[in-house]
Formats: structure tokens, sequence, C-alpha cells
């Protein structure tokens, strides 16, 4: 903060005719953009008293270099009759250039606003998302609290949580710090007067931090929107929970090109580090992928290739730079609302917006979630029922929708066949079976081609083959050669009419489809046997 004192020096004639005085312009050394002025109002009357203006102290909120000059002009008007508007003096425009008389200071957080959290003490008594325990902390911002809470003993996640007591409901778990990398009992949440925010263990250890140290922070606040922010005096978010999203995208929070682009799915219930699932947003579309232990690039399974308008009439290299999840009313009684994707794109630049689900009441309290099974909900609150605040508005792959249960990577688990959103058999060798959760393909434990073989089902598909194109081969036999020279792959599947050839690295679910030309051929010990005769 720069402060100069500006003596004016007139007489007492001038002061007398000269009743009011504004500021046209203030300059504060070299790029600076924001100014503010202390004790001064434009059309504020100045009294000469022995000649001399009374002092107008003016502050600049960001600081010039040292031995700059400070440019200040003003003008100054009056006239006699304030009825009178023909009656103006000349204006006289006074330009003072002099040197910085006052030192620079660095934006600080005040005192009264730091604060040290450790968690330590009662755990609460309602029931949270994934059945965790958890301790509740000062920030808040109804319906969203800041909380620590585990799901396995001391290895705690600095998380907000959305619901409250009142509503007599499950509260969620919607943004969280240190996902990965839990803290203990007697961990810290220090926001000092440097404006960092930090999370330690007992031990010191850091375990997640804004990074926000002198960097202009003067204050915290989780605001209405389930935004937690740090900002500087203007009220500038120097930083926002909004930019680092994990599994869940609220109303309001964006995907961006060049920025936080991903949400990346839960491990499990019990397990809070990142799953195999990811939901990235792509130069022209949203895709989900699946990232199996076995292979070394993500599987994809589901796109919105057809959502968005990115390719405008000849122009076909549109892209996608930001989407962003908003709640808008159907009527202006707000009777429906909408949860809808802004999006904007490139080549030309313009926005456009897809509704994707509705409910009859404000929706505004919303979000989009890819869950620990690899789909994608939307969920809404509404704080005026009690018992049953939450709704599950729209799935994305649902037995109701165009794209059923059966294109989920894990919906027949380890291995297993899938049909009208059901898993229906578990394939064999030696035909189908009776589908379980404990249906697994067998393991080739030899990568010698002569130590395995394959068995053939027909009409069937990965959970690859619907939004990928695969490879072009001559024949069968060429698909085959990939996979066996492959020690990873575990069977292969192939289109006879088109002579596309795709390898799997995991199988998991397959999906029956009325197509008798795509067929799947999975790798099998040849030490099977059924009744003497072997694969």
């Amino acid at each position: 903060m720069v402060s100069i004192e500006l003596p004016f020096i007139l007489s007492e004639q001038e002061g007398k005719i000269w009743r009011y005085c504004g500021l046209l312009l203030l300059l504060c050394g070299i790029f600076e953009t924001h100014f503010s002025i202390l004790g001064f109002r434009q059309k504020t009357k100045f009294v000469a008293i022995n000649g001399y203006v009374q002092t107008t102290r003016v502050a600049c909120t960001k600081s010039p270099p040292p031995h700059h000059f400070l440019v200040v002009s003003f003008l100054l008007i009056s006239k006699h009759n304030e009825n009178d508007f023909s009656q103006f003096p000349t204006a006289l425009l006074l330009l003072l250039s002099f040197q910085l008389l006052s030192t620079i200071s660095e934006a600080i957080v005040p005192s009264s606003d730091t604060f040290s959290y450790v968690n330590e003490g009662d755990f609460g008594e309602y029931v949270v998302e994934y059945d965790a325990d958890y301790r509740t902390l000062p920030p808040f911002s109804n319906p969203f609290q800041l909380c620590f809470y585990n799901t396995t003993p001391n290895t705690f996640t600095l998380a907000l949580r959305m619901g409250t007591v009142r509503s007599e409901s499950l509260m969620r778990w919607v943004w969280e710090a240190n996902r990965g990398n839990p803290v203990g009992e007697n961990a810290t949440l220090t926001f000092g007067t440097d404006g960092n925010l930090v999370l330690a263990d007992s031990d010191g250890r850091i375990a997640w931090q804004t990074n926000t140290a002198n960097k202009s922070v003067v204050g915290f606040q989780v605001i209405p929107t389930g935004n937690m922010v740090l900002h500087d005096g203007t009220g500038t978010f120097i930083w926002q929970s909004f930019d680092s999203p994990t599994d869940t995208l609220l109303v309001g929070q964006s995907l961006r090109a060049g920025g936080a682009s991903k949400l990346v799915s839960r491990a499990s219930a019990e397990n809070n580090i990142d799953g195999p699932y990811s939901l990235l947003m792509e130069p022209k579309q949203l895709a989900l992928y699946y990232k199996s232990a076995n292979s070394s690039y993500p599987m994809l399974y589901w796109t919105s290739v057809e959502w968005f308008t990115v390719d405008v009439g000849s122009v076909t290299n549109g892209s996608l730079i930001n989407l962003t999840l908003t709640s808008v009313p159907d009527t202006d009684e707000g009777f429906l609302y909408y949860l809808t994707f802004d999006y904007y794109i490139t080549n030309p630049l313009s926005g456009w917006n897809r509704n994707m689900a509705f409910s009859r009441y404000n929706n505004t309290l919303s979000y989009l979630r890819l869950g620990i099974d690899g789909n994608l909900k939307f969920y809404t609150y509404n704080p005026n029922v009690q018992g049953v605040s939450w709704e599950l508005v729209y799935t994305f792959l649902d037995r109701n929708s165009i794209e059923g249960e059966c294109q989920l990577p894990e919906r027949c688990g380890k291995f297993g066949l899938c049909e009208d959103n059901q898993c229906v058999a578990c394939p064999t060798p030696f035909g189908l079976s009776g589908w379980s959760k404990d249906c697994e393909a067998n393991k080739v434990t030899s990568c010698q081609a002569s130590e395995f073989g394959y068995f053939k089902l027909d009409g069937v598909d990965h959970f690859m083959t619907k939004y990928t194109t695969g490879d072009w081969v001559w024949n069968q036999w060429d698909c085959e050669s990939k996979c066996t020279k492959d020690c990873n792959c575990m069977g292969y599947f192939y289109h006879t009419a088109d002579s596309r050839c795709w390898i799997a690295y995991d199988l998991k679910t397959l999906t029956r489809v009325g197509n008798s030309t795509h067929l799947a051929y999975i790798k099998a010990p040849y030490k099977l046997s059924l009744n003497g005769i072997r694969l």
C-alpha cells in the first residue's frame, strides 16, 4: 500500500470560488491498474483555511517501482449558482510530479483472521457418505462445512461436506484436499499471516498446501456455492477449490483446457486413493476412461461426441475450451430447473449449452459425480425436505438410457457376459456357465505360444470396441498374432465385416450383441481340459 500526502495551496479567494473538486486520473507507476481514494468523494466541498486546502490522502492498491514518479491530474470545477449550469469557470488542470514519500509494504492477513485447527476430539454422530468418521471444523457456509474424515483408522482427509444435520439426510463429500496422502490424529490446518493454507501432519510433514504465501492473500472464505477461496484486498480469488476438483463437479464449477480438465474416481468406499476411472474434457468431447493395472494406457468406454456443437458449418477445427455445470430455471416462475452444461469453443469463439437433467425445484445445490463404478450421476439437494433431501436426477450409463449398464467396464466384475443390463453368464473354454461374482478368466502364466490357445465367443463385444476404431488388419490371424506376441494380452476382438482388431489387456465386462460378425477370442492355458479334450 502506498500513501501520499497531497497539499493543495489555494488562496482564500480561490477557495471560495472552487467549491467542488473531482478526481480525473491517478497513475501509480508503471503497470498500475487499481486504485482507491480514502477520505475523498467526488463533489466533496473543500474549505480553504489560512490559504490552504485540507490535505487529501490517496492510496494505491499496487506499489509502483521505487524512485518512480506519481503523476496526478486534477480538474477543479466550480459554479457560483448550483441552479445555473451556464456559469462554469475555466477548468484548471494541475499536473504534479514528485517522488514517492512513503515506504512499500506487502498485504498480509490480519491476525484476527488467521487460524490453526487441530484434528482432535470426538467424532460427529450423524450419517455421512462412505460411513466415515468425521470431525467438523469452523469454516461453514450452509450447507457446506469443512471437516476431517476417515474411512480407515488414522488416515484422515481434509474435505468439504455438503448437507446439514437439520435435513436428517446423508451428508456427502464434494471436495477433498489430500486424497491419497492422508494425515493422522493431531494434524493441523493452518492459515497464517502470509496467506498460505497448509495441512500438516503432527510431525510437521506437509501433506497439502495452497502455495499462496506472500501472494497478496488477505482472507479465507467458504462461499455459498461450495467454493473455498483465498482472496486479496479487492475480493479477487488468488486460490479456489473449484480449480482442483476430485471426483465431483458442483454447480458453477468448470473443466478447462489448460487447467483442471478431468475428474478421477475414488478407489473404493474404504480406500480413498485415485481409482481406475477418469472423466476428461477433450477438444471434441467428454470421455470416460478405465485404467487397468495390466494396461499401459487407459481404455475408452464412453464419449459425448454427439452432445456438443464443436465443428460449425465448414469449420472442423473447433475445440472445447471451457465447460461449466449450471442451474437454469425453465421459466421466470421457476417451476422447472435444468442442470446444464454451458460450454465455449474456439474457431470461432462462441458459447453454447446443453440441458442434461431437470428437477421441479431450485437445483442450484447439485453436483456431477464420477462414481466408484465408473458411472456419471447427477445428484441434487433440496434443503427444504427432511429425511430425503437428496435426489438422483440422472445417470449416464443406465438401463433406462441410450447406453445401458453393460457399457460399464466392471458391471460384471472381473469377468462376465452382460446382456440387457444383466450379467447372464461366465464364459469358459467349454461354454457358458452361470455367472457369479467369482467368475474370472483363466490365468495364462507363460508367454510361450505353445502354452496357450484361444476360445471363441460369437456376437460379443468388449466395452472399448464401441467408441474406438481399433486397428485394420488383413484377417483374423493377423489380429491373433498381435495378441499372441504380446504377453500382457488377455484376448482379442475381431469384426469380420470391416477387419477391425482390438487387443484387450483386461477383459472385465463383455457384452452380447446381435451382430454375429463380432467375435471374441479369449486366451486360456492349454492344460485346461474337459473329459480329456484339450483346448
